[in-house]
């Protein structure tokens, strides 16, 4: 798999568990503050969710990398 194929299997999968990620321990204030909106949580935790989100895709990145290395996941059609 070259390489600018990997970063893009590698940011699509990111993203796609940061969207899955975010929602966790978000909760929001009791008396909402003039000027915010009353569902933004009180503590985001972003560099937190950052972080869990790295390790996560960089381990189901693994997997699919290893599912189009070992050809059991082939996007090319068979010669036979």
């Amino acid at each position: 798999m070259p390489w600018p194929t990997m970063i893009l299997v590698y940011a699509i999968i990111w993203w796609v568990v940061l969207f899955a990620v975010l929602p966790f321990g978000a909760k929001p204030p009791a008396e909402s503050e003039i000027g915010h909106v009353a569902s933004a949580p009180e503590r985001p935790m972003l560099w937190r969710k950052a972080l869990v989100t790295t390790l996560i895709s960089a381990v189901l990145f693994g997997i699919v990398y290893w599912l189009i290395v070992s050809d059991m996941l082939s996007f090319r059609p068979d010669a036979g």
